[in-house]
Order: structure tokens, then C-alpha cells, then sequence
């Protein structure tokens, strides 16, 4: 009888295994999964702290200069490509000719509207700055916006970050 039994148990210890294996399977290839997404962020989270301390380098520039100062040559404006002229949420941006509170004033010679730089990361970063008017806190002062948009130097429709500062006539900076 006891022969008996255990035979009738034949082959269960196989399909027990393949049971085991197939669900140890599954669990591994969950964890690869996690392993994954976590690095994917990662990767992100560091393009975009480093895109935002570009931006921020970026716009200390135009705080280090002078009110007049923060405009762009008509000719750097011309010359740039379609994924800066084809943001149209920044307006109208002021150069020299439109900018009459400083007729005459030329613009600097670091300032261009759009750049790509190597990043420390060694990946390229595209910076786009916008100089607008910007008379929506008051209109008894000229005001000037700075927008930096720093994208991914390889697929320009990826922002990873943006920074903006507004700069009084009244107080120069």
C-alpha cells in the first residue's frame, strides 16, 4: 500500500519545480523592471538639475548687467531657427529697434538669444532666452522679462527646465 501511494505522487516533484521556477522567473524580471525605471529616472532627474543650474547661470548673467543692457542685436534675433521663433508664448522680443527706452544702446557681446552648450554631464543643452516687455505688474514703469528655456541639445521639444526674472527700469536691475 505504501508502494502504491508513492507512486501515485510520481512526477509531481517536476511539476512542483516548473511551478517554482516560472513564478522565481516572474519575481526576477519585476525586479529588472524596478531596476530599470529607477535608473531611467535617475538619468532624468540629473538632465534636470543640471539644465536648471544652466538656466540659473544663465539669468545671473542678465542680472549682472545693466538695464539697457538686456537686449538682443536685431541680427542674433534674425538668425535663429524655428524651435526658438516657433515659441510665441514668450511675445515679442525686444531688441535695439524696438526697445525705445535705450535707442542707440547695443546689445552685449555674451548675449544671444540661442546657444548650445556642452553640459558637465557632457550632453548638450540648448539655451533659449527670451527678453520681452512685460507691463503686467504695472504700466507706470518699463519692465523687461527674462526667460530661460534650457531643452535637450539633441531633441529640442524636451524642456527641462525654465527660469524667469522680471528687471525695473526704476531700479536698473
Amino acid at each position: 500500500m505504501r508502494l502504491r501511494a508513492h507512486n501515485a505522487e510520481a512526477g509531481f516533484g517536476l511539476i512542483e519545480l516548473l511551478i517554482s521556477m516560472t513564478m522565481l522567473n516572474v519575481g526576477i524580471l519585476a525586479l529588472i523592471a524596478a531596476f530599470q525605471s529607477g535608473a531611467f529616472a535617475l538619468q532624468r532627474a540629473s538632465k534636470q538639475s543640471t539644465a536648471a543650474a544652466i538656466a540659473d547661470i544663465q539669468l545671473e548673467r542678465y542680472r549682472g548687467y545693466a538695464y539697457c543692457g538686456i537686449i538682443f542685436s536685431a541680427a542674433d534675433v534674425g538668425a535663429v531657427d524655428s524651435t526658438y521663433t516657433g515659441d510665441a508664448a514668450y511675445g515679442t522680443l525686444l531688441t535695439p529697434v524696438n526697445d525705445t527706452t535705450c535707442m542707440g544702446v547695443t546689445a552685449p557681446a555674451d548675449s544671444k538669444p540661442s546657444l548650445t552648450i556642452t553640459g558637465p554631464d557632457s550632453q548638450p543643452y540648448r539655451v533659449d532666452v527670451y527678453i520681452v516687455a512685460d507691463s503686467a505688474i504695472t504700466t507706470a514703469r518699463q519692465l523687461k522679462r527674462v526667460t530661460v528655456v534650457v531643452r535637450d541639445g539633441r531633441t529640442t521639444s524636451k524642456v527641462y527646465a525654465r527660469v524667469a526674472s522680471t528687471f525695473d527700469q526704476a531700479t536698473g536691475s
